[in-house]
């Protein structure tokens, strides 16, 4: 079985082209944890209960909010390749949640 690759700039995880079509400044990728999970960027103020918190080991990923593809940001910096690392359900209620959580914090 192939691996779904992305484009990628360099090895900028900013300038991911989702294979589905989606940018970081079309539908917003979205920084995630392990699990696919948006992360929340808030410093030291308490993750909402929708997201999860900043990876003490900063193991980021990226999700795409519309189809579910994942990306592992330690091989795009480090490859400048970006091959679908796993999927998540995105209508799923647990990411669907936290996509939407996100994205009221973002506006």
């Amino acid at each position: 079985m192939d691996t779904e690759t992305a484009d990628v700039t360099g090895h900028d995880v900013t300038t991911i082209v989702c294979v589905c079509g989606n940018t970081v400044s079309q539908d917003g990728l979205i920084q995630a944890n392990a699990q696919g999970v948006p992360v929340f960027a808030g410093g030291d103020t308490p993750a909402p209960a929708e997201l999860a918190a900043w990876p003490a080991d900063e193991d980021l990923y990226t999700l795409c909010p519309t189809c579910g593809r994942v990306y592992r940001d330690s091989v795009i910096e480090e490859t400048g390749t970006a091959p679908v690392a796993f999927r998540v359900d995105v209508a799923a209620s647990q990411i669907a949640e936290a996509i939407r959580v996100h994205w009221n914090l973002s506006t």
